[in-house]
């Protein structure tokens, strides 16, 4: 049996985030989607988009000005209070800083250098998409081909994405997987270990965040979804991230500069 992973300090960004400490509280980063909240011009931490350290310097402004003592700060606590306020971040946001790592780890820069932004319209939304690139990074932009290419079950490696654009109903949310780790058999992918930033609808009001499953290959000539999903115990039809990905054009995707 091999194994491969991505790069250290891309597995550190998603440990900050999974495992989001401040004081002796530890918990993970909830899930959060500007979508409903229609916030626009705002900061990145206000609006699902913030690094581990944009969400620790705002939480201590909170804890400051309600007069909490990080000493005494309980895990449960932090994760409401994280929650309450909104900072959290989307799929989309948790992909493009684990990524991001993961491109200046393999010396090819930060991925704002490569991104095109095929969705930003007119001269004035390709300049913010430009400045402004993780706000404006969403799912559709990493599964587009002028930023990423379609790869085969038994290609995979970590590093790659597994997208779900589309669905049967607009509200279907478009969703994004990066592929941590990999357990190989005689050279082929057996295990396929997958983390995102998600909200089951079983996690309820404070038990979303960021989650790990697992994808068994039982046969490279079938699709992904064709695999054994398993995550929080449960697997296939029982898997919200599964049955989310049927109901998606779910691809196993590379950035091009990877």
């Amino acid at each position: 049996m091999n194994t491969k992973t991505i790069s250290n300090s891309a597995l550190d960004i998603i440990d900050q985030y999974k495992n989001f400490k401040v004081g002796n509280a530890i918990c993970s980063v909830p899930y959060y989607n500007n979508r409903t909240s229609a916030l626009r011009g705002a900061l990145k931490v206000e609006i699902g988009k913030g690094s581990p350290k944009d969400i620790f310097d705002e939480i201590q402004q909170i804890l400051h000005k309600n007069k909490i003592d990080t000493k005494t700060l309980k895990s449960e606590e932090l994760k409401t209070i994280l929650t309450d306020n909104n900072l959290g971040l989307d799929c989309s946001a948790f992909a493009y800083y684990v990524l991001n790592e993961e491109s200046l780890s393999i010396n090819k820069g930060s991925i704002d250098k490569h991104l095109s932004f095929p969705y930003c319209s007119g001269l004035f939304g390709k300049i913010k998409c430009k400045i402004r690139p993780i706000e404006n990074t969403d799912v559709k932009t990493f599964a587009h081909n002028d930023n990423s290419r379609i790869i085969k079950i038994n290609e995979i490696k970590p590093g790659d994405i597994i997208t779900m654009t589309g669905g049967p109903d607009n509200n279907d949310r478009d969703h994004i997987l990066i592929i941590n780790r990999i357990e190989y058999q005689n050279f082929i992918p057996s295990t396929v270990h997958y983390v995102h930033a998600v909200a089951w609808p079983t996690d309820g009001q404070y038990g979303h965040g960021i989650h790990n499953g697992t994808i068994n290959i039982i046969n490279t000539e079938k699709s992904i979804i064709e695999q054994i999903w398993i995550e929080n115990d449960k697997r296939n039809d029982e898997n919200y991230t599964h049955t989310r990905a049927k109901k998606s054009l779910t691809e196993i995707r590379r950035l091009n500069w990877f």
